[in-house]
């Protein structure tokens, strides 16, 4: 697979959790047990005018010409495909436990099998169905004393914060699939544009009781071989952990990764690390908001995507996404602007320097975006996003497409 090819099958692959929590719109007590279901619908225009005669930037996100058509229109998701989660919960021997399973399915077009993207790169034609995607299935046990258990498959630690303040959650932000003739479940928001996507995760962790404002959670994960490398086992699990404080209107956070790779089966080996640190503020309508990453071994936009070079040497990356928003009345203005950035190795500028100076070296961001609620559930919004990809190689010309949309979106 391509870099470009791969390029639009993480953008329609991304994920996030839900949006800004609302009452729950089932809740159902039996017995000892109560059940909920919540989620989200939505649904966006989006319309992208992309680089003409692009250069050929390998992990580059600008949406780019494709066989000379530099424009795009779909209606599709945003950066969060619709939702039904269903939960049940209850209390036994002191202990608090539930349980979630969640749906997420689309509106585009995929041919049903897939939830992401077309099977086979199939263009979006009539006669198709859309997919769905199954993202959480998880259990949790404990209590405020003992601290809590989380066992399955959820949202990660690394990098969730900064998602789940991302203000384009029920946006689009970077387009992604939607600016091709594959739209598909989601959009980028702002990932590989300002943080690496955090990603569903089988995982176990634990979380300690609340410590007068901090909380600290560390587990471990199912270890992912690399994207687009072969499958193979990994003799150990990744590790990953989360440090978060709240006081008022302040929230702190760093988190962080761990995990052994393979380069070459039998041959090369090499670690991936990961931290990040952030935070926001609120006071008076306005909200501050900015975290920064840094990587070795982990690579850009997706977990484990161009981490090391082809000989196995570990690339570094780093990026960071800042936002300001103000809320007036049931309005909020916001604007957020991300760099990701990937360095290449020495080792690799010497092996292969053209393939080197190719490389993507810089993804970047800018939105603008408006959020109206209708009702205290739905919400109309609008967005202008800029996206700019720029190779290793300063003479290599940048690429850059600009992203609107309006759209609906129904919390629940």
């Amino acid at each position: 697979m391509t870099h470009q090819r791969l390029g639009l099958a993480l953008a329609v692959a991304v994920a996030a959790a839900l949006a800004p929590t609302a009452p729950k719109a089932v809740e159902v007590a039996a017995g000892d047990w109560k059940f909920t279901l919540n989620g989200n619908v939505n649904a966006d225009y989006i319309h992208s005018s992309c680089q003409s005669n692009p250069s050929p930037i390998a992990g580059g996100l600008a949406c780019t010409e494709i066989d000379g058509q530099s424009t795009a229109s779909s209606v599709s998701n945003g950066l969060l495909p619709a939702a039904f989660v269903f939960g049940v919960a209850t209390t036994q021997n002191g202990l608090d436990i539930t349980g979630t399973f969640g749906m997420y399915p689309g509106v585009s077009t995929n041919d049903g099998g897939d939830p992401n993207h077309a099977i086979g790169g199939t263009t979006n034609t009539g006669l198709g169905t859309a997919g769905l995607d199954i993202r959480q299935v998880y259990m949790t046990f404990g209590n405020k004393d003992m601290g809590t258990f989380t066992v399955g498959r959820n949202i990660g630690l690394f990098q969730q914060d900064v998602i789940l303040n991302d203000m384009t959650l029920p946006g689009v932000g970077g387009p992604g699939g939607a600016a091709t003739g594959l739209p598909g479940n989601t959009t980028l928001g702002s990932i590989g544009l300002g943080y690496i996507y955090t990603d569903w995760l089988s995982q176990i962790d634990y979380t300690t009781p609340d410590m007068g404002g901090t909380k600290i959670t560390f587990g471990i994960f199912d270890p992912l071989n690399p994207v687009g490398a072969p499958s193979e086992p990994k003799s150990a699990p990744g590790f990953h952990g989360k440090l978060a404080f709240t006081a008022g209107g302040l929230y702190l956070s760093a988190s962080g990764l761990y995990q052994k790779q393979t380069a070459t089966p039998g041959v090369a080996e090499y670690n991936s690390s990961a931290f990040d640190i952030g935070g926001k503020y609120a006071i008076a309508g306005f909200e501050v908001m900015g975290w920064y990453y840094h990587a070795n071994g982990v690579g850009t936009t997706a977990l484990f995507l161009d981490g090391a070079d082809a000989a196995g040497n570990s690339r570094r990356s780093d990026g960071f996404l800042a936002q300001l928003t103000y809320t007036v009345g049931p309005t909020k203005f916001g604007v957020n602007y991300g760099e990701s950035r990937l360095h290449a190795t020495g080792e690799e500028q010497v092996a292969d320097p053209v393939a080197a100076a190719l490389l993507v070296e810089d993804n970047k961001k800018v939105t603008l975006g408006v959020y109206h609620k209708l009702t205290p559930n739905l919400t109309i919004l609008g967005e202008y996003s800029k996206v700019t990809a720029e190779a290793q190689s300063s003479a290599i010309p940048e690429n850059t497409g600009n992203t609107f949309n309006v759209g609906a979106f129904l919390s629940f």
